[in-house]
């Protein structure tokens, strides 16, 4: 998470260079057309081995009106199930690191019971 004043593409910056040696099983990160440009190539040059891959999810300008884009799905699913838990269904936090655990909450809740349903 990151100020509401930093362009998307630095805050992806930030994020990632956060990430880049802790969490090694990432290969794949889905983006929106915002993040297109040389952050691509950026991402890439991240890792030396298990390099990372950024994938813009584009829509198509042909098409009018609304139709699902390819992996986006899963984005909107994702905050369907945030938005169930009420401290998150609007931002009631002060701290960005108090929202951030409030999501991580929300989600193992959710794997918690994905793993006793089996």
């Amino acid at each position: 998470m990151h100020a509401a004043n930093i362009q998307d593409r630095d805050g992806a910056k930030i994020l990632l260079d956060l990430i880049r040696d802790t969490y090694l099983r990432i290969r794949l990160i889905w983006a929106d057309g915002g993040y297109a440009g040389k952050l691509i190539q950026w991402v890439f040059s991240l890792r030396t081995s298990n390099h990372l891959r950024l994938e813009i999810v584009k829509r198509s300008d042909g098409i009018k009106g609304f139709y699902v884009l390819p992996r986006r799905w899963v984005v909107e699913r994702t905050f369907g199930w945030l938005g169930r838990h009420r401290r998150l269904s609007k931002d009631y936090e002060y701290l960005p690191e108090t929202s951030e655990n409030m999501i991580r909450i929300a989600m193992i809740k959710l794997m918690v019971r994905r793993l006793a349903a089996q």
